[in-house]
């Protein structure tokens, strides 16, 4: 079992929805279901339960849950608008390190996935780099949108993994 430092048993909802709010970029009402269908203690099984509420969620809601996440090495990290984790992730993944020609490709990369699929290219970028960050990018523009989606929500649930991991 891979417990929490505090732990969510022992939390109220206004403390759990603190501590977990986050855990989906700019998504708190998934910990807010995630409290109303009882807490773990366990990291991997919170995870399971946010990710299955993520999952029964409706089109539209899952839609806005991805467009919620900014563009990698995009306009919100240059102007320093990222979220503390979002910022940290991107960090990690040295997209911070990018030359002016990498810097572009992304901007192009966005761009292009954005107007293919309607909605930001998402990679849970931990244990990554900036490298292979774009040839995801080359790789996925090839597929069609509803496997991009379905890979966007299971990115998503990898991010939302690797936060739970962090506390």
């Amino acid at each position: 079992m891979t417990t929490f430092k505090n732990k969510p048993s022992d939390m109220d909802k206004d403390q759990f929805i603190e501590s977990f709010g986050g855990i989906y970029e700019h998504s708190s009402w998934v910990a807010v279901q995630a409290w109303g269908a009882g807490v773990s203690d366990d990291r991997r099984e919170l995870a399971s339960i946010m990710a299955g509420i993520v999952n029964s969620a409706g089109h539209q809601k899952k839609l806005d849950l991805i467009n919620a996440h900014p563009d990698l090495a995009g306009k919100a990290a240059v102007q320093g608008k990222l979220t503390v984790s979002s910022t940290s992730e991107q960090t990690s993944a040295g997209l911070g390190e990018c030359t002016v020609e990498e810097f572009e490709n992304f901007q192009n990369y966005n761009a292009a996935y954005k107007e293919k699929f309607g909605f930001p290219f998402i990679k849970a970028v931990k244990n990554s780099n900036r490298h292979e960050i774009l040839s995801g990018f080359e790789n996925r523009l090839g597929n069609s949108a509803d496997e991009e989606f379905k890979t966007a929500l299971l990115e998503i649930d990898k991010i939302a993994a690797f936060r739970l991991e962090e506390l």
